[in-house]
């Protein structure tokens, strides 16, 4: 059995049949799936040994598995690699997982696994300030893209519809700010004036930025936000804490927005008084409630909170780093913010060039439970 025959069965070139195996976003996908079929009839297998040698790739790119802290948040990461596997599969990528206890130890990893293994590229996660992965990868031009913006370049953390510069790497990532902005304005729209905040201590990227979504919105609508945050560690039972001491003001808030679900969940906890309302039911807590992430516990118990569009910054992903590997020939050529109606929830999207690399940002969605 050999491409020829298959070329002959679903009735395209030799060359395209190549193109489906080793490189299908060049193919358009009603030619796709014909090639696939007569793949599957006849059943083809391509030699994995022979298509490396041809393509100098070995189509395995690897991602790491971050620690599960509360057992809560740690489903963001399962819905990321969910969509990372199968748009790596679209694309004739497979994907490795690793673990690695901090970023320190993620480098480590990078150094063993390109010892041991012929890796493509890497999937990186949960950037932050002073991020030494990326630069190791970079200093080796070992191919990469990251979920997470670079915090370190000021133009990449502020609003979209700003001007941004050129990044040393391409990203994908999901505007926090917006999310946390979209909640807050509900909370406003809906009556509330002393609308709380808890995030996570100051120095996190992510966790700042979700709380600037808050800060601005509350100036924005000329009320002031001094003294209505408390800042906590993730956790169900640090959210319970803070939310119980910003609770307890003068003058407490009437409504709480939390940089994630753990937080909201421990908040909820705090507002619910002996005999008061209880968790998934039909009724509200006293405290309107959001939360950030959109688990399926804020699911089950009626949380209303931010959806990251997970799936498609995992397809974001996989498209940026085939047109690394395909030497940015698929880049967009002006490096402009756009939006992609093709993207659930609006995305935002920054282009690439040959010499300015790809940067995506994807806009989060609100959902009202009946928590807040």
């Amino acid at each position: 059995m050999t491409i020829a025959t298959v070329a002959r069965r679903a009735r395209v070139s030799r060359q395209t049949v190549s193109n489906v195996l080793n490189a299908p976003h060049m193919v358009r996908e009603e030619t796709r799936e014909r090639v696939r079929e007569a793949i599957t009839a006849l059943g083809y297998r391509a030699n994995q040994a022979a298509r490396q040698m041809r393509t100098g790739r070995s189509r395995l790119i690897a991602v790491r598995i971050e620690p599960t802290r509360d057992g809560v948040n740690g489903s963001v990461l399962d819905r990321f690699l969910h969509g990372l596997t199968e748009a790596a599969e679209d694309s004739g990528y497979r994907v490795m997982l690793y673990t690695a206890a901090d970023p320190g130890a993620e480098i480590d990893a990078y150094d063993s696994l390109l010892g041991a293994y012929d890796l493509d590229a890497f999937v990186l996660t949960g950037t932050d300030h002073g991020d030494a992965r990326t630069a190791w990868l970079a200093e080796r031009d070992v191919p990469f893209v990251t979920f997470g913006r670079p915090w370190d370049n000021p133009a990449e953390t502020s609003s979209p519809h700003r001007a941004a510069v050129p990044a040393p790497h391409p990203w994908v990532d999901v505007d926090g700010a917006d999310g946390v902005a979209q909640a807050t304005r509900r909370l406003l729209d809906t009556g509330h004036r002393r609308i709380g905040f808890l995030g996570w201590p100051a120095g996190s990227a992510v966790g700042d930025d979700r709380r600037s979504g808050w800060f601005t919105t509350l100036r924005s609508a000329g009320l002031d936000p001094t003294g209505l945050d408390r800042a906590a560690p993730d956790g169900f039972t640090q959210g319970e804490a803070a939310a119980r001491d910003l609770l307890a003001v003068a003058e407490p808030p009437t409504a709480i927005v939390c940089a994630s679900d753990s937080l909201a969940l421990g908040a909820l906890q705090a507002v619910r008084a002996p005999g008061g309302w209880p968790i998934g039911t039909g009724g509200g807590p006293e405290v309107a409630i959001t939360g950030f992430d959109d688990t399926p516990v804020a699911q089950a118990i009626g949380l209303t909170s931010v959806s990251q569009p997970l799936a498609p910054a995992a397809a974001c992903c996989m498209d940026l780093l085939t047109d690394v590997l395909d030497g940015g020939r698929r880049g967009a050529a002006d490096g402009r913010h756009r939006t992609d109606p093709s993207l659930d929830g609006g995305a935002v999207r920054t282009g690439g060039s040959p010499t300015g690399p790809g940067q995506v940002l994807l806009r989060p969605s609100l959902v009202v439970r009946q928590s807040g």
